[in-house]
């Protein structure tokens, strides 16, 4: 009995010196947080964003390709992690910009968008829930009269989204191979595709199901139309299988 009465004593102190220190926003009406447009003349604040956000990519990007990353990823989920890794921690810095310039009031907003998008949001890769957190940001530093911030992670966004999706990764499934010729089958696809400046990044054979799994980055201005036609030109058709595709 005597530790619950100390539990609802140091509850309703709390409640009680929090309720005395509420920041006074609170209890004002609603205004205008940002500069407005006048914020493109603060090129010292632009200046730090812009290198802020430029620190926070390439700290990520140290931790994101770790050469033990590298070593140990096997599967396209766990290869395209790094692009992940960068753009939330592109987002975080980007978070932290808004709350030292702007308040902690920020914050609770962000947290409370962050717990819609968590609940809500259903997507298929933690890349695109990413862009959608990203996006989220843009549109709140708009909401929030910060016209200046919102442009500069767009642009920055753009050119990150740019840089980190400038070799695409495929995995592909290549199933019905011929049942006794799975490796020659195996190595013919290797070559074709190493042919076209691909770099093969996984090579996972199943001989009892006559299948291979390739995870693979194409070379830069290699379209998805142009693999698909050179596996059906390139390949002898007595080693030709049935090709599924995943994109990322």
């Amino acid at each position: 009995m005597r530790i619950l009465w100390l539990a609802f004593s140091l509850l309703l102190f709390a409640s009680t010196a929090w309720a005395q220190h509420v920041p006074e926003f609170f209890a004002q009406q609603p205004g205008s947080m940002g500069e407005g447009w006048k914020g493109f003349t603060d090129v010292g604040f632009m200046i730090n964003a812009l290198l802020t956000l430029t620190l926070a990519a390439v700290l990520g990007a140290v931790i994101a390709f770790h050469p033990k990353h590298l070593q140990t990823a096997d599967t396209l989920k766990e290869i395209e992690a790094p692009k992940v890794f960068i753009t939330y921690s592109v987002i975080g810095a980007l978070i932290g910009i808004m709350v030292i310039k702007y308040g902690l009031v920020v914050g609770f907003v962000l947290f409370g968008i962050g717990g819609l998008i968590r609940f809500r949001t259903v997507l298929n890769s933690a890349s695109l829930t990413g862009h959608v957190i990203f996006v989220t940001l843009i549109g709140l530093s708009c909401g929030l009269d910060l016209p200046h911030v919102a442009v500069l992670a767009t642009a920055f966004g753009f050119v990150l989204i740019y840089v980190l999706n400038s070799r695409i990764t495929y995995r592909i499934n290549i199933r019905a191979l011929p049942l006794e010729r799975v490796a020659e089958a195996a190595s013919s696809y290797r070559a074709a595709l190493e042919k076209k400046g691909s770099l093969i990044m996984s090579e996972k054979k199943n001989p009892e199901k006559a299948r291979v799994t390739f995870i693979f980055r194409a070379a830069r201005n290699v379209s998805h139309r142009q693999l698909v036609a050179l596996l059906e030109t390139e390949i002898d058709p007595a080693l030709r299988g049935c090709l599924d595709w995943e994109v990322d």
